[in-house]
Formats: structure tokens, C-alpha cells, sequence
């Protein structure tokens, strides 16, 4: 019989496989973003890259959730990988014809936004079987680290490949490091979860059971505070990170240099925030690392990355914020995969992600308009917001996106301070039993 790893060793190898096919696929969503600047100069086409990306993501979540949970967990996250390499192939192909266009890549968004729904919450709900309770943090911070280490070397190659290979040169190279992810798949154990009282609950037909996890996060006050929290911050923050390139590429003459810089930057400081929190296991009060992070992250990616001027400052605030993005989902992974049954767990950070998620979409669509239409030409030399902005954000190309950046990361802070005045989400970790604290004791009925 073949041998399998598992535990923390075995998750260890699918972070490892996950981090190489993670590289192809920066590498590729870095040249489709230079590709699609030079083709429309807008900041909302790049923009829509992520709307189309997002919507059907968060539309068939709940039901992916419910296939997590009934199915197996390692075909799910074998299946999950192999769209987004269909998504890609699709796009290589349509380039060697001479046949690529915007909407092209808004389709492939469509596509990977529909495997992606199953991934996260299979990945996700696999930590909470294959590693021990004390290790979630690490488990999520080795996630974290292959998607971070990624982003320091994707960018980089990128540059240097597409004058050597160009775009299609590129997206043959991520075809085959999707490879990487399948092979550390069929090398690992991932353990199917016990039945639970609360999984027992939870049957029913797909709709019902796509509907269960919504259930199961308003029946507790606390994880709908918390995933209150993540709606308001990630609808401010998607106003800001939707124009984020196209603020840098106004501002640098589309300098590919800078771009790649910058994004170097944030996956070296991401790499170092995984490695903390994979070996701290993050604050001891997880719910702290939550709030504070979002303190931290908006203040660095919005405020200050809107306000500097040069790429140094930009590269510097890319840094921080990916520091502190690990040790802030990472918390609240930990807090959630304590708290919830594994057995439901598909079904309930599938919801958890269509809550925190619904609203970024909106966002993604008001700023690319907002920024090419409104901001834009009011923060040009003789617009009518110079008088006030211009002092802080400078005039000209970029300059409303970065204004923009600069209001949605106070807005970001203000979230994250705002959620110690509740105290559900302050104090969630204690208001919450563990799932395994009571063994064999019946859920807490959920309202039907």
C-alpha cells in the first residue's frame, strides 16, 4: 500500500506545491495587467478583472460550500486547480491565435472565480483535519507563505520574461507549474471529517444545505460580527486595491519595473509575515490580530501608499501591508476553525466568504469609473479638487487614484477600530466554545 503524508509534514508539501503554481500564475496575472493597461490606458478595465473575477466566485459559494463538505476534500481541491489551469489554457490559446481581447479575460475571470469558490473552502476545511487544533495558525500561515513567496519572485520573472518569451511564453510557464499542485495532491493523506451533531443538522437538500452555513454564522452574534467586520473593510479596502496598478502605471509612464518592484515588495513582506506567524502561531487573543491588522493594513496599502510619491515609498507600504495580511486572516482562520464542526466547515466558510466578499464587487465597479471619471480629471493641474488635495496627493496622472486610496484606507482603520466598541467580536474567542471542547454534546440549535 502506498505511503501518504500527513499531518503538519503533509500539509506542508501542499503549501509547497500550491507556492510553485502560485509563481505561474503571478506571473500571468502580471503580464495579462501590463497587457490590458497598454490595450485601454483605464483604470476600469482592470478593474473589471476583478469584478468578473469576484461575482460568480461569490454567487456559487454557498453551494461549492455544501460539494466541500459532501464530497471528497482532495478531489475537490485536485478538481479546483485543474479550472483555473483550464481558465489559463483558454487564454494561451486565444493569444497563439492572434485572437485575445479585454473580454476575453473578463470570461477567464468568470471561470477561475467558479473553481476558486471550491478551493478556498476545501483548502481551508482540509487544515482543520490534517493538523492539530494548536497548529491552525501555522497550517494558515503556511498557506500564507506559499501565496507571499510567490508574489516576491512572480513579479520579478515576469519582467524579465515577457521581453524574453513575451505574454504567451508566460502563460505556458504557469500551465506547467499547475503540475506542482496536483503531484503534492496525490502525495498526501487529507482525512475525511467525524460526523457531527451540528453535520447531522446540516442534511438535507443542496439548497438547504447551501443555506446552512448562513444559519450557522447568524445564530452566533459573534461570527457574524466578525464577518461584519471583513464586509465593511473589504467593500473600503476593494476601492483602493481595484486601481492600485493603474495608479502606479499613471504615475511611472507604465514603467513594468516599478510595477514589479512594488509587487516584489509585497510578496517579500508577505513571505516574512507567513514565516512569523507560521512559527509565533500569531497573538495569543487571535481576535487582536484580526482588528489591529486592519488597523495596520489600511493605514500602509491605503493611506500612506496613497500619499507617497515615489516607488520606494510604494514598494516600503506594499511591504508592511503584506506583513500584517498573514497574521490578520490567519487569526481569524484559527478563531473560525476552532469554533466551527469540521464536518460543516465547507458550508459555513462558504458563507463566511460570500458575507465578506458580497460587497467587493460594488466597490470594484464604482472605482474604476470613479477614478477615470471623476477623480481623475478633478486632480489634474486647474481641477477643482487640486486646491484641497493637492498639497497631499500631488496633480496630474495618478493622482485621484491616489486620493482614492488615501479615502478608503481611513475608512479601512476606522473598521477595524470600530469593532472593539462591539463587544461580540472583541470578545468572540470567549463567548464561543471550541467545537471539540464538548465531545458528544449537542450543537446550539440553529434557527431554521
Amino acid at each position: 500500500m502506498q505511503a501518504y503524508l500527513t499531518g503538519l509534514r503533509g500539509f506542508t508539501l501542499v503549501a509547497l506545491g500550491q507556492m510553485v503554481s502560485l509563481v505561474g500564475s503571478g506571473m500571468s496575472q502580471f503580464a495579462l495587467t501590463i497587457w490590458a493597461f497598454e490595450k485601454t490606458g483605464l483604470a476600469t478595465s482592470l478593474a473589471l478583472m476583478g469584478f468578473f473575477y469576484m461575482v460568480p466566485l461569490i454567487l456559487i459559494s454557498p453551494f461549492a460550500g455544501a460539494w466541500v463538505d459532501r464530497g471528497n476534500r482532495k478531489l475537490m481541491m485536485m478538481v479546483s486547480d485543474l479550472g483555473a489551469a483550464l481558465g489559463t489554457l483558454a487564454v494561451f490559446l486565444l493569444y497563439l491565435s492572434g485572437s485575445l481581447e479585454i473580454w476575453h479575460l473578463y470570461a477567464a475571470g468568470v471561470l477561475n472565480g467558479l473553481t476558486s469558490a471550491f478551493q478556498w473552502p476545501a483548502y481551508s476545511a482540509a487544515i482543520s483535519t490534517m493538523v492539530d487544533k494548536t497548529n491552525y495558525a501555522r497550517a494558515n500561515g503556511l498557506l500564507s507563505l506559499a501565496e507571499s513567496a510567490s508574489g516576491v519572485g512572480a513579479p520579478i520573472l515576469a519582467g524579465i520574461l515577457l521581453g524574453l518569451v513575451g505574454l504567451g511564453g508566460i502563460l505556458l510557464l504557469d500551465l506547467v507549474t499547475f503540475a506542482a499542485a496536483f503531484l503534492t495532491l496525490i502525495l498526501v493523506r487529507v482525512p475525511q471529517p467525524k460526523q457531527s451533531a451540528a453535520g447531522l443538522e446540516s442534511r438535507g437538500s443542496l439548497l438547504s444545505e447551501a443555506l446552512y452555513g448562513f444559519r450557522f454564522i447568524l445564530a452566533r452574534p459573534s461570527l457574524l460580527g466578525l464577518q461584519t467586520v471583513f464586509l465593511l473593510g473589504n467593500l473600503v479596502a476593494n476601492l483602493g486595491s481595484a486601481i492600485m496598478a493603474a495608479m502606479i502605471l499613471a504615475r511611472t509612464a507604465s514603467s513594468e519595473t516599478v510595477l514589479a518592484t512594488v509587487q516584489s515588495a509585497a510578496g517579500l513582506g508577505g513571505v516574512l509575515g507567513g514565516v512569523l506567524l507560521s512559527t509565533w502561531g500569531g497573538p495569543k487573543r487571535k481576535v487582536h490580530g484580526v482588528l489591529l491588522g486592519w488597523v495596520l493594513a489600511s493605514f500602509f496599502e491605503g493611506v500612506l501608499m496613497g500619499l507617497g510619491r515615489h516607488p520606494w515609498v510604494w514598494a516600503a507600504c506594499s511591504f508592511m501591508f503584506a506583513l500584517v495580511v498573514p497574521i490578520l486572516n490567519g487569526s481569524n482562520q484559527a478563531i473560525w476553525q476552532a469554533k466551527v464542526p469540521p464536518d460543516v466547515q465547507g458550508k459555513v466558510f462558504a458563507a463566511r466568504r460570500m458575507i465578506a466578499w458580497v460587497a467587493g464587487p460594488l466597490a470594484m465597479l464604482v472605482a474604476g469609473p470613479l477614478a477615470d471619471r471623476v477623480l481623475t480629471p478633478a486632480m489634474m493641474p486647474g481641477g477643482s479638487l487640486v486646491g484641497l488635495f493637492g498639497g497631499l496627493v500631488g496633480t496630474g496622472p495618478g493622482a485621484g487614484m491616489a486620493l482614492l486610496l488615501v479615502l478608503s484606507g481611513l475608512l479601512g482603520m476606522a473598521v477595524g477600530l470600530g469593532g472593539y466598541f462591539f463587544r461580540a467580536v472583541r470578545e468572540a474567542e470567549d463567548l464561543i466554545p471550541d467545537h471539540d471542547q464538548t465531545p458528544g454534546a449537542p450543537a446550539k440549535p440553529v434557527p431554521q
